[in-house]
C-alpha cells in the first residue's frame, strides 16, 4: 500500500513537477488534490520542456494514471487548453481521471477575482486573477458547480441562479460592473460536458482500490507549505490545503494509507506574489539567483522574489507535514558563490527565534540570523552520485539536512529528468 505525498516545504515553486515526474515512471497514479491553474510546474524531458498548470505532472509518463482529486477547482477551457497542448506535441492525454466531486471555476468566479482583487489597492494579497479563491468561497457556501452538476441541466441551473443573486447585486452596486446572465452561464458550462464526460470518474473509489491492490499512488500538491489556507502565511495565501493533510481531503485518502511524506525544498528561496519574505535579497545577490535559476513564475509569468535558505520555514514545513524526506532542487543555481549565506533563526524585537512565530506580526518583523557556509565553484550538472559532487556542496546539503528535520533524499543538479542525485529510493 504504498501512497507517497510529494508537497512544496516552502511557498511553492520548488521543483514539484520534476520530482513528480521523477516518479512517475515507477509509480501507478498521480494525483492533484487541490489548487488549480494557479498552480505551475515546468518538466523537461530530454530537450522538450512541458508547462503544466492544472494537470498533474505524471501525464507525461505514458504507463501512469493522472488524476484531478476532488479538492482540485477546474477551469474547463484551461483544461481543454492544455490537453490540446499536450497531445499536438505527442502525449497521449486519455488516461487522465477526473473527480466528479471537483468544483468548477465558473466565468464570474474569475469575473469577481479580477474586480476584488482591483478594488483592494495597495492592500491586495496578489491573487493570479484565475477565480482559484471565489470558486472555494463558494464551496464552502455550498453555492458551488461541480463536474456532475453538469449532467444535470435543472440542478445547475438552479446553482448557478443562487450563485448569481448575491454576486450580481455585488458586481453591480459595489464595483459598478454589469449583471451576469444566468442562462448564458448555464449555456457556456454545458458545452464542456460532452467533452468532460470520458475523464469523469469515481476517483476516491479508484484510488482506494488501487491501494488496495498495492498499486503506488503518488499524491501531488500544488503550491507550497507557507500557502497552505491554514498553515501558512496568512492571508498571504492560497485558498486551500498544500500541506499532507490536504491529499487525504482532496483525494478521499485515510491517512493511514500514507506511508511517506516528501517535501521539496530549493536549495535557497523564492516566492510569488505579496506577504512577508525573512531571506528576501535586493541586491546584485537576489538578481544573480533570479537570473541564473530562471526564476519567473510558469503560471503567474512574475519574477518570483528571490533569497537565502531559510531553514526555520524548512523545520516549520517538516513538522506540519510530518515529512519523511526532502527533496532538494536547484543546488545547481548555487554554483560559482564563494560564501553562501544560510537563514539558521530570526531575530525578532531584539530576541533569537529559533521556530517560525505563530504571529503573523512577529512573522513580518522578523530579522534573519545567518550563517554562512563556503560556496563551491565545480560545474556539478554531470554529478550522478553524492560523492560526485564537490566537498563544500557536500557540506552544504548535509547542514541543510541537519538544519531542518529530515533526511535529504535526492539533489536535482540541473533541469533535465536525468539531473538529479538518488540518495535514498522514495519507493
Amino acid at each position: 500500500m504504498p501512497a507517497l505525498v510529494l508537497l512544496g516545504a516552502q511557498w511553492g515553486d520548488e521543483g514539484k513537477g520534476k520530482a513528480t515526474d521523477l516518479l512517475g515512471g515507477s509509480v501507478d497514479y498521480v494525483v492533484r488534490y487541490q489548487g488549480g491553474n494557479n498552480a505551475g510546474h515546468t518538466v523537461v524531458v530530454g530537450d522538450q520542456k512541458y508547462a503544466l498548470h492544472l494537470l498533474p505532472s505524471g501525464i507525461l509518463s505514458p504507463d501512469c494514471t493522472p488524476v484531478i482529486g476532488n479538492g482540485v477547482v477546474v477551469d474547463p477551457s484551461v483544461l481543454f487548453s492544455e490537453l490540446s497542448g499536450l497531445n499536438e506535441r505527442g502525449v497521449d492525454t486519455s488516461k487522465l481521471l477526473i473527480s466528479g466531486n471537483a468544483h468548477i471555476i465558473t466565468p464570474y468566479n474569475v469575473t469577481v477575482d479580477k474586480v476584488t482583487e482591483r478594488f483592494l489597492g495597495k492592500r491586495k494579497i496578489g491573487t493570479t486573477g484565475r477565480g482559484i479563491g471565489p470558486t472555494y468561497a463558494d464551496k464552502i457556501n455550498r453555492v458551488g458547480i461541480r463536474v456532475q452538476d453538469l449532467y444535470d441541466e435543472s440542478i445547475l441551473t438552479q446553482k448557478v441562479e443562487a450563485a448569481l443573486d448575491v454576486k450580481n447585486q455585488m458586481l453591480t452596486k459595489l464595483y459598478n460592473r454589469r449583471a451576469i446572465a444566468t442562462g448564458q452561464v448555464v449555456e457556456e458550462l454545458l458545452g464542456y460536458a460532452d467533452k468532460l464526460a470520458p475523464y469523469v470518474a469515481d476517483t476516491v473509489l479508484v484510488l482506494n482500490q488501487a491501494l488496495d491492490d498495492d498499486k503506488v499512488v503518488l499524491f501531488e500538491g500544488g503550491q507550497g507549505t507557507l500557502l497552505d489556507i491554514d498553515h501558512g502565511t496568512y492571508p498571504f495565501v492560497t485558498s486551500s490545503n498544500p500541506t499532507a493533510g490536504g491529499a487525504c481531503t482532496g483525494a478521499g485518502v485515510g491517512p493511514t494509507k500514507i506511508s511517506r511524506v516528501i517535501g521539496i525544498l530549493k536549495a535557497y528561496t523564492t516566492r510569488v506574489g505579496a506577504g512577508p519574505f525573512p531571506t528576501e535579497l535586493f541586491d546584485e545577490d537576489g538578481e544573480a539567483l533570479r537570473r541564473i535559476g530562471g526564476e519567473r513564475g510558469v503560471t503567474t509569468g512574475r519574477d518570483r522574489r528571490c533569497g537565502w535558505f531559510d531553514a526555520v520555514i524548512a523545520r516549520y514545513a517538516t513538522r506540519v507535514n510530518g515529512l519523511t524526506d526532502f527533496f532538494l532542487t536547484k543546488l545547481d543555481v548555487l554554483t560559482g558563490w564563494e560564501q553562501i549565506p544560510v537563514c539558521v533563526a530570526y531575530e525578532i524585537d531584539g530576541k533569537r527565534v529559533e521556530e517560525l512565530p505563530y504571529s503573523q506580526s512577529d512573522f513580518h518583523h522578523a530579522k534573519p540570523v545567518y550563517e554562512t557556509l563556503p560556496g563551491w565553484s565545480e560545474d556539478i550538472t554531470k554529478a550522478k552520485s553524492f560523492s560526485d559532487l564537490p566537498k563544500n556542496a557536500q557540506a552544504y546539503v548535509k547542514a541543510l539536512e541537519e538544519m531542518s528535520g529530515a533526511p535529504i533524499s535526492a539533489i536535482g543538479v540541473g533541469p533535465g529528468r536525468d539531473e538529479t542525485i538518488e540518495i535514498n529510493s522514495f519507493l
